[in-house]
């Protein structure tokens, strides 16, 4: 298998179907869904809709733990590219094949879905006070990190699978601070990061944490990026980055 595109799914019968009809045909042998121990008809859908590789978590695990079984399943398959897509349809599939292009091409090690790129986030649904920590969280990591980027809170990316290998992921939290634990993960093995525009969508059943649980968030990307900083000017160890 060349490319696999990781569906970490919770409750997302509403919307699965949505997502399958805009993954281009060539990539669905590829795709790997793993059901976070939904309440609702996912896994049953998922069989309905012929997805090639299906696990079930016996007990929620979390989107990070969903993560870690999507990443350590998809890696047993050799892939040299592996995708991860929210399954809630909130970014369209269609970005797929740009995204493995600049991996093909040798442009980058990993590709973010930049939902902020075209500076119209706002006019395709997302809160303003989403918007806003966004912003705010991200020229924070800009200037610990030394980057450019325009978004660091994205769902939407594409790996080298040589990267995650690469990664001690697994020692990363279960909950939502996964993502900008793997991100700052890469930033420290120095591989290279280019961004993509994706618009995204927000509907009634698009995935979002509650404000409360967006706050926690903020306050761990503050930390995990001080612990980065530290860590890279050798002031104290990390084992998440060793």
């Amino acid at each position: 298998m060349e490319i696999a595109i990781v569906l970490p799914a919770y409750n997302a019968s509403n919307t699965l179907k949505l997502t399958l009809d805009e993954i281009p045909t060539q990539y669905m042998k590829g795709i790997i869904l793993v059901d976070d121990n939904s309440s609702d008809d996912t896994a049953l859908l998922a069989r309905k809709y012929n997805i090639p590789h299906i696990i079930l978590h016996k007990q929620n695990k979390g989107y990070g733990g969903n993560q870690k079984t999507c990443y350590n399943y998809a890696l047993g398959l050799d892939p040299k590219y592996i995708i991860m897509l929210h399954p809630d349809f909130q970014y369209s599939p269609k970005h797929i094949p740009e995204m493995i292009d600049v991996l093909q091409s040798g442009q980058s090690d990993v590709v973010l879905g930049s939902r902020i790129m075209m500076g119209n986030a706002a006019s395709f649904g997302m809160p303003i006070y989403k918007l806003i920590c966004n912003k705010l969280l991200t020229f924070f990591q800009n200037k610990v990190t030394g980057l450019k980027l325009t978004e660091y809170h994205t769902g939407y990316r594409a790996y080298k699978a040589s990267v995650l290998r690469t990664l001690n992921y697994n020692s990363n939290s279960d909950n939502f601070i996964f993502d900008n634990q793997i991100l700052c993960q890469i930033i420290n093995k120095q591989y290279t990061i280019r961004e993509i525009s994706t618009p995204s969508r927000y509907m009634s059943d698009s995935s979002s944490i509650s404000f409360f649980n967006s706050i926690i968030y903020g306050i761990g990307v503050i930390y995990i990026n001080i612990r980065l900083l530290f860590h890279k000017k050798k002031i104290l160890s990390y084992h998440l980055f060793d």
